[in-house]
């Protein structure tokens, strides 16, 4: 019964961490000046709308990660969801930063989406593999 136990409480722990980093994301993008867009590598755009549109997106993310935490059993498929958007997100910026834009944040962003990725899939295998059936 700890063995569940444990595998539940990383889980939780994990999609709580990576919701509340999907705020900061997201808060950051709606809040940052276009001024401070070089600062991450990135060319200053003078248009506000498509930052704020990412960041809205983050939050809106970020509440279904955290969702799938508060309810484990009942959201499953949320925590699929979020395995399979930070895999995407970690190919999108793969493919961005090698075809279009070597910023070094989208790097830095890329790996963190797959470390969180990863981290959420081990932690999601090991609760399924030690749940009771339903």
């Amino acid at each position: 019964m700890e063995i569940i136990s444990n595998a539940r409480k990383r889980l939780v722990t994990l999609l709580t961490l990576v919701g509340l980093h999907s705020y900061v994301v997201g808060l950051g993008l709606i809040l940052m000046p276009v001024t401070a867009l070089p600062f991450f590598g990135l060319e200053v755009a003078t248009e506000k709308f498509f930052p704020v549109q990412g960041g809205v997106f983050h939050i809106v993310m970020g509440t279904a990660y955290i969702l799938s935490g508060v309810g484990i059993d009942r959201f499953r498929g949320l925590i699929l969801l979020t395995i399979l958007a930070k895999c995407t997100a970690t190919a999108f910026l793969c493919i961005y930063y090698l075809f279009f834009d070597r910023a070094w944040v989208v790097l830095a962003s890329a790996a963190g989406d797959g470390l969180m990725a990863a981290a959420i899939l081990v932690a999601f295998v090991a609760y399924e593999k030690n749940r009771p059936p339903a």
